[in-house]
């Protein structure tokens, strides 16, 4: 059933047709057909009148459109320019010739570029230990074991890779000493081929990587 239309809201819908407003837009405000609009339209102003307004309305409306394109054609054109002279302005012209390559220069735009870190774990046979290591153990000389998730710098790690077992070393015996506590001391190896030789004794324990400052290492 279409929807009746209040006088107050006949007259709303007549004002806004006059002053531009189109059959779909009225339709969409009143919530009601496109057919009750024109309806009414035509039953209040009369049929002629109802013609010379939409094709007013038309009109006006294919010159707006026009005027877009035109603006948006004129910025396109415009920022094409300046993107050319942007461009060319990087570009010296004396080292420019017939058949040779030129480079732009690359713009940092406050890129990290420091060295990321490895997401995998560099086997021990490609490692080249220092001569002397220094590592911590507790008063009985037992290893100190824990888990890769026990360090927060490798947290960007998977699951399966932060569930490993681990033991550290250090390059430097001031950070040694610093990870170290009142039931712990540290031990200096003066031969780094000792974690090769005992790999496969580690491996038998659980132990599968070697952390060392800002690598992983792979038993």
């Amino acid at each position: 059933m279409a929807k009746r239309l209040t006088e107050k809201q006949k007259e709303e819908i007549t004002q806004s047709f006059i002053q531009g407003k189109t059959v779909d837009e009225l339709s969409n405000i009143f919530t009601c057909t496109n057919l009750t609009i024109s309806r009414n339209l035509k039953k209040i102003l009369g049929e002629k009148k109802y013609k010379e307004i939409l094709k007013d309305n038309q009109e006006k409306y294919s010159k707006m459109g026009d005027t877009i394109f035109k603006n948006d054609k004129e910025f396109k054109f415009k920022e094409d320019n300046f993107i050319e002279k942007s461009v060319s302005n990087l570009i010296n012209d004396d080292e420019i010739t017939s058949n040779s390559f030129f480079e732009i220069p690359p713009l940092d735009c406050e890129i990290d570029n420091m060295q990321q870190k490895d997401l995998s774990s560099t086997p021990i046979s490609q490692v080249n230990f220092p001569d002397v290591v220094y590592m911590v153990v507790d008063k009985k000389i037992e290893l100190e074991i824990k888990y890769l998730k026990d360090y927060p710098s490798w947290d960007f790690l998977s699951d399966d890779e932060l569930n490993r077992k681990t033991i550290q070393i250090f390059l430097d015996k001031k950070k040694a000493k610093i990870a170290c506590n009142k039931e712990q001391k540290v031990i200096k190896v003066p031969n780094t081929d000792v974690f090769r030789i005992v790999a496969p004794l580690l491996q038998s324990r659980g132990i599968t990587r070697i952390v060392s400052d800002n690598q992983l290492i792979a038993l």
